[in-house]
């Protein structure tokens, strides 16, 4: 069987995606995500520009013609090529695994090798901005394979980043080692009988191609780790004292958790509660909530803000804001939209003015992103503080409010899984934050208009979600302290 990096890749990111990926039915897998493309296309547009900078020699091969293939490799490197780009190298790991490398550039370097006086260093262009841990356990394994092709190990892999310094040296003595485990112990998940156990961790689960088959198994088993703050150390200690459902966490006390490793005197509580919400499907408040001073309340006007944003672009390309005047009982929905990316700065200021129309209104918004964003803006467009730190100084984290005070029987705390928990629905009934991401490249290269009214419905209707769970937080604090937040 081969074993190739992507292979390793994905186990580090996942223990159950790469045995799927060998034994699992391909048919029940989902359809290509559109993010995913983009971001597949993103990392081959991050390629070409490195190449476009060097010479180099690509071996002619086939698709899974690996014999052929490492013959063309190892032709090119006999020659002494400068560069090589997606070469093949195949070594013997055992008698029934044989590793594939496939790195993304092959460089020659000064020194002695089975080619003569020189040998090769593997570099490995990723599209991520940092040297993740994942990155370089890749980067150690292409060199293990390279080692042994070449009679000769270097000492320092490379790593293409997508940042100014984007040359990053890996380390060989140090990830080697722990290259060889994650491999050791990825060969006996694939020696399993059975996938291991799932695992539900949304940020890295909502882009795998077997997520809708994950999830529905985690919600038929109801896995602890569809509950809000379960990560995979918290769930491991769990395991460890036999807690491995809703009801046994919700009936264990918080003292015999907050001494474990991921654990400590405030999550431990909060965790049983959330557990408790879930099992009794009703919202709690959490040990330790906000004073009551300082949470939110009912002002005459309110304004609720919402960005959307391209990160490759480094562009904030929409801020939505509605104004909810409710002495005159009156909604409006303000757009103000980047067409292009040079227009950011005018779409800054027209947020500006008019938020200081209301200059006693609170902004709220869900999560902290918009706060640090009206900051970077303020700062790249010199802004003048005056006009900015009172605006800075409205912001309300409807988020921060809710997360701090009370436990809801939802299995996430985005703004989606808790609007629509209270029955809000969205328009665009398939439109993510990722799928804007999408839309807007979308938009950039076809000049599809509606791409751009989709965006717009989406943003409003965060803005309005925001609008209906801060409502819902008000109602609950009055309902449960007893007070009028107004």
């Amino acid at each position: 069987m081969l074993i190739n990096a992507e292979l390793l890749l994905q186990y580090q990111r996942c223990k159950r995606r790469p045995f799927l990926d060998i034994h699992g039915d391909k048919s029940q897998r989902d359809a290509p995500n559109e993010l995913l493309q983009k971001l597949q296309q993103d990392k081959i547009t991050h390629q070409l520009s490195t190449l476009a900078e060097i010479t180099y020699h690509q071996p002619d091969y086939s698709y899974g013609n690996w014999e052929v293939a490492e013959a063309t490799t190892l032709e090119l490197m006999q020659r002494g090529v400068e560069y090589i780009y997606k070469g093949v190298l195949l070594a013997t790991y055992s008698e029934a695994y044989t590793l594939l490398s496939r790195p993304d550039l092959l460089v020659k370097r000064p020194g002695k090798s089975a080619f003569g006086d020189w040998m090769y260093v593997p570099a490995s262009i990723e599209l991520g901005k940092r040297p993740k841990q994942e990155y370089q356990v890749v980067a150690a394994f292409h060199t293990q394979v390279l080692a042994t092709v070449q009679e000769f190990t270097p000492e320092t892999a490379w790593l293409i980043l997508r940042t100014k310094d984007r040359n990053y040296p890996v380390d060989l003595l140090k990830w080697t080692p722990r290259m060889q485990q994650i491999l050791e112990e990825f060969i006996e998940v694939l020696e399993l009988p059975n996938p291991p156990e799932v695992f539900i961790a949304r940020q890295k689960c909502n882009l795998c191609h077997w997520y809708s088959q994950c999830y529905a198994i985690a919600q038929s088993e109801k896995h602890l780790s569809l509950l809000p703050g379960v990560t995979p150390i918290r769930y491991t200690q769990l395991q460890a004292l036999a807690i491995t459902t809703v009801e046994s966490l919700a009936n264990t006390s918080p003292a015999t958790l907050e001494n474990l490793v991921g654990f400590d005197r405030e999550v431990a509580p909060k965790l049983v509660v959330q557990a408790q919400s879930t099992l009794e499907k009703r919202p709690l408040i959490l040990p330790y909530p906000l004073p009551i001073k300082n949470i939110t309340f009912t002002a005459p006007i309110e304004i609720y803000f919402d960005i959307e944003a391209q990160p490759d672009l480094d562009l904030n390309y929409l801020l939505g804001v509605l104004v909810v005047d409710r002495l005159a009982n009156t909604e409006q929905f303000y757009s103000f939209l980047a067409d292009k990316p040079e227009e950011e700065e005018l779409v800054w200021q027209q947020f500006l003015d008019l938020v200081w129309q209301y200059p006693e209104a609170p902004i709220y918004h869900f999560c902290v992103y918009e706060f640090d964003t009206v900051k970077r803006l303020a700062k790249l467009y010199h802004t003048p503080s005056s006009s900015v730190r009172p605006v800075l100084n409205r912001f309300v984290d409807v988020y921060e409010q809710l997360t701090q005070s009370v436990a809801l029987p939802v299995e996430s705390y985005a703004l989606k899984a808790i609007a629509r928990w209270l029955g809000f629905e969205w328009r665009e009934k398939e439109a993510s934050g990722a799928k804007c991401i999408y839309w807007y490249d979308q938009w950039l290269e076809t000049g599809d208009r509606t791409l751009l009214e989709s965006i717009q419905s989406y943003n409003e209707d965060d803005c309005r979600a925001t609008n209906k769970v801060k409502d819902w937080l008000v109602n609950f604090f009055q309902d449960q302290y007893g007070l009028r937040l107004t």
